[in-house]
């Protein structure tokens, strides 16, 4: 059958579309900015129709309205991120998390182990061939789509073709859904005294040549801005942000000396602005690969000068790395930072560094401050990069380096690049533990 032909007659509205859900299907999103808004809003109009469905995803932009609590009989959140919209049903207790590391979800919804009914997703409009690219969202996304029994798409024309391992064909879709809206957009965030020294201290670290991984926010954007008498830097990251564009405008981005994928930017997804995703609008030189690849730790290994820079929650004197949770309180998850962590420790050339950056300090409700490096990790927090995997830490204050050191020289040089404010109290806390003299 003609392409046009199989698209035409799967064409409904986003009502018609939900009907393919039924009760006690789980029902898995695609990731961050693919997530179709059409369809889930649909999907949470007519609850009434569903007992029991579960929703899986990695991170949501969207309302979450599936898990509030007035929704808990209709469904139950099942994350292996947790977001704003998301995390407080875990606090009242009809939510759940599961941990996983990023480049594992393909692989457990292969296995079987994460269950797949249907699947959601935003694509562009198919090509002359019949061929709808996924866009923004390789990760999970592509093994979803070959693993769920029933596959709906909101087709959105301003969702970016983007080259790489993104295609599928109509007849792998069961039901289309046609919208144009904008896409979400992370704003471009404000860099400030200390995102910028963190910034400069994470910068020195960067030799030409390197290859960089790098998140969102204010602290991966302030180090992109202090590359720029940079030369050759690459891109293997699991997503690439606005500054990234910055630096390829300005000709320090040109992967011409990765180790793999010479000449592309490897990326698993894309979150930024409408900027960055024309950028990579039928870019050659981006290419987008599903998470269990990007991700993967012997892939990332492979990385020629890997520079890999991620955030956190906390840090304590051992060099535990917090990520994801404050206390008992699940915040996020674990995403690609022991991934790229991992894949750093086993780098074939010997060359990579792994960086946690962070502030010194964070901010209370109440407008007091405390220490992000501290003696013990709070009561029932999990520990996300354990204290056999830290590389460098870097604040504001400087870069403390972790492999190779003992605990107590760990705690010295963490309590050196602490905030001012807290370093005598740290001094303290460092006596009682080790019973010797700050």
């Amino acid at each position: 059958m003609d392409w046009k032909a199989i698209y035409d007659s799967r064409k409904c509205t986003a009502k018609e579309a939900v009907n393919k859900i039924h009760s006690g299907d789980t029902v898995v999103l695609a990731h961050a900015v693919a997530e179709p808004p059409l369809l889930v809003e649909a999907m949470v109009a007519n609850k009434e129709a569903y007992k029991n469905v579960t929703v899986s995803h990695m991170v949501t932009l969207g309302k979450g309205e599936y898990s509030l609590p007035e929704n808990k009989e209709h469904f139950t959140f099942r994350g292996w991120f947790t977001s704003a919209t998301t995390r407080k049903s875990l606090e009242q207790g009809h939510g759940q998390f599961v941990p996983v590391f990023f480049h594992e979800i393909p692989g457990m919804i292969r296995k079987g182990i994460f269950k797949v009914d249907v699947f959601m997703v935003m694509v562009s409009p198919p090509d002359e061939n019949g061929f709808c690219s996924v866009g923004v969202s390789s990760d999970y996304t592509m093994q979803a789509m070959k693993s769920a029994k029933i596959v709906l798409a909101e087709v959105n024309d301003q969702v970016p073709v983007v080259y790489g391992d993104t295609f599928v064909h109509v007849n792998q879709i069961d039901a289309f859904v046609e919208s144009s809206h904008p896409l979400p957009e992370i704003g471009v965030p404000k860099i400030g005294e200390v995102e910028t020294a963190i910034g400069k201290n994470c910068a020195s670290l960067v030799e030409d040549g390197s290859t960089l991984q790098l998140g969102i926010g204010a602290i991966p954007d302030a180090v992109l801005s202090q590359l720029k008498d940079k030369k050759h830097l690459g891109i293997h990251s699991e997503m690439i942000s606005d500054g990234v564009v910055d630096l390829y405008e300005a000709g320090v981005v040109d992967c011409s000396q990765k180790s793999i994928d010479n000449g592309k930017m490897t990326v698993t997804f894309l979150m930024g602005t409408k900027r960055l995703y024309d950028f990579c609008n039928k870019n050659p030189m981006v290419e987008m690969k599903p998470v269990d690849y990007v991700n993967h730790p012997s892939i990332v290994a492979q990385s020629s000068k890997l520079v890999c820079i991620n955030a956190c929650l906390e840090v304590d004197f051992m060099g535990q790395v917090v990520s994801d949770a404050i206390g008992i309180r699940q915040f996020s998850g674990v995403g690609g930072q022991v991934d790229f962590v991992r894949g750093a420790a086993m780098s074939l050339d010997g060359m990579a560094k792994a960086i946690i950056a962070m502030p010194s300090t964070a901010s209370m409700k109440d407008g007091s401050k405390v220490s992000k490096i501290v003696p013990y990790i709070a009561h029932g927090a999990a520990v996300t990069t354990s204290r056999h995997d830290v590389d460098y830490i870097v604040t504001e204050y400087g870069i403390a380096q972790m492999k190779g050191k003992s605990l107590q020289e760990r705690a010295r040089a963490l309590i050196e690049i602490a905030h001012p404010d807290f370093r005598e109290e740290l001094g303290k806390e460092f006596e009682k533990r080790f019973h010797v003299e700050f």
